[in-house]
């Protein structure tokens, strides 16, 4: 299973990074991981966009699903019956973020691992035979910061990026009640989440900080087309029925 998991991702995205090291990014080992990102990002923009959307709107399901636990309070069979009519309503799947999640957890293990292990004279040994290796290997990322080291730069930034995505994301919730139990913990995850990316990148290569930067920041301007295509749906669905 290991070895399968090399050849399908590990392997194609490391050939892909030094694709990009060689031929696009100048010999600019911090722009291949950038361009190496967006590429990811982009391949995968459906799943990725839907996800965010999906998450984006069950915040914003969280003051109806609230009501609904408190109107059928004592009868699980009408409480799920209500539930799954507001699901059907937003039409959003209560399995979403867990489907998602599956399918983006072996992309970030093997990019990890590419990222992890960096260029060196094993890694090598793994490139196809129309990839020609590099003859050298410059690690500095805009010839400032080594990014076979954690930089404290890349981790504030990634930390920056994260609060506002996080933030973003969560924002619609805020018409919903502010006292509730619900409300609270997205209140606590808009610190929550860039605590876990402080905790995470501060003692790791900074390769990784800038895989996690750049993906927050793509996942920003998702995030604005996303709070903006809501936002216009809603309009519309008050325009329709006339309020």
């Amino acid at each position: 299973m290991s070895s399968f998991f090399h050849a399908i991702l590990t392997q194609p995205l490391f050939n892909a990074l030094v694709f990009l090291y060689e031929n696009i990014t100048f010999q600019d080992f911090g722009f291949a991981i950038i361009g190496l990102t967006l590429l990811i990002r982009l391949i995968l923009y459906p799943v990725f966009y839907k996800g965010l959307k999906n998450q984006t709107i069950m915040q914003k399901m969280q003051p109806e699903i609230k009501e609904a636990q408190k109107k059928h309070k004592g009868n699980r069979e009408a409480q799920a019956l209500a539930l799954m009519e507001i699901y059907k309503k937003y039409n959003v799947s209560p399995f979403a973020p867990f489907l998602y999640l599956m399918i983006q957890l072996p992309i970030l293990i093997a990019v990890y691992r590419v990222f992890l292990k960096g260029f060196s004279t094993e890694t090598m040994t793994q490139l196809y035979s129309f990839i020609p290796a590099p003859e050298q290997i410059h690690t500095l990322f805009l010839g400032l910061i080594d990014i076979t080291e954690t930089s404290i730069i890349i981790v504030i930034l990634a930390v920056v990026a994260q609060y506002i995505q996080t933030k973003m994301s969560l924002k619609p919730r805020a018409v919903g009640p502010a006292t509730d139990a619900s409300s609270k913990m997205a209140s606590y995850m808009v610190y929550i989440a860039p605590l876990i990316t402080l905790l995470f990148l501060m003692n790791l290569p900074s390769a990784i900080g800038l895989y996690w930067l750049t993906t927050a920041i793509f996942s920003i301007f998702q995030q604005k087309i996303i709070n903006k295509k809501l936002a216009a749906e809603d309009l519309g669905r008050l325009a329709s029925t006339g309020k």
